[in-house]
């Protein structure tokens, strides 16, 4: 899978003197941005990105292990993490779409937690672009057809700008990981930091790092990453949506 992130990095070194890209393996590298650490995955053939959430029987997968038991002969999983946020019963919070069915609606209203602080997202593939990140009020009024949905919450980026109740001195540090889709559509940036991090120091990785005119968090504290090319294949408590790349088969 091509991985050009040392390239598009490196295209505005006043903003990114500290970005420091080693070798990427499976489309995984570990970087530092404003003195944080993160690991981005680049992805460029959507046909092979695949979202998660129940067995055949039903019941929730919860953990990448469960993931992996589904693939089929021949395959493995390149990287995969959580993708949005989800009830009591690993239920997702907001829109998902896995293969063109509609697992769960839009849901449009604001409320409380980082879900309801508008505006807010979905993450979409083989919609009008390979990948986008959409705004939901507008996601609801002229709905894509997209193969792969799912709702978070709150988007990180807009149209270049970060979400305005970010702000730069906030005490509010937690894991964090996201995605963000280039200005063409044609590449989504996973994400997640090493350590906790504000919202915005995690939106600035998207906007200034990775030059991501739309992106979209997807959690916090929970965040995990199964990346066997970095060597992360984090554990914790169980998760709703998980979405990743699928290579082989």
């Amino acid at each position: 899978m091509p991985f050009d992130l040392r390239r598009r990095l490196g295209v505005a070194a006043g903003m990114l003197i500290a970005m420091a890209i080693p070798a990427a393996a499976d489309g995984c590298a570990r970087i530092t941005h404003d003195g944080q650490g993160y690991v981005v995955c680049e992805v460029t053939d959507q046909s092979r990105l695949r979202l998660w959430q129940d067995d055949a029987e039903g019941a929730p997968l919860r953990n990448f292990s469960n993931v992996r038991k589904t693939l089929g002969a021949g395959e493995r999983l390149s990287f995969a993490m959580n993708a949005g946020m989800f009830h009591a019963d690993y239920d997702p919070v907001g829109l998902l779409v896995i293969d063109g069915q509609e697992r769960a609606p839009i849901v449009t209203g604001g409320g409380g937690g980082n879900f309801g602080m508008l505006p807010n997202g979905v993450f979409c593939t083989d919609g009008p672009t390979p990948f986008a990140v959409i705004e939901s009020r507008a996601f609801a009024a002229d709905p894509p057809q997209c193969r792969l949905a799912t709702q978070s919450g709150p988007m990180l980026v807009i149209d270049g700008q970060l979400h305005p109740r970010f702000l730069v001195e906030s005490d509010s540090r937690y894991v964090r990981n996201g995605v963000g889709v280039s200005a063409d559509g044609t590449t989504a940036y996973f994400a997640i930091s090493d350590h906790p991090v504000t919202f915005h120091e995690f939106g600035r990785l998207f906007r200034d790092g990775l030059g991501t005119p739309q992106a979209l968090y997807f959690d916090g504290s929970i965040s995990r990453l199964y990346a066997p090319g970095v060597n992360r294949n984090d554990f914790g408590r169980s998760l709703g949506p998980i979405i990743g790349m699928v290579e082989g088969g």
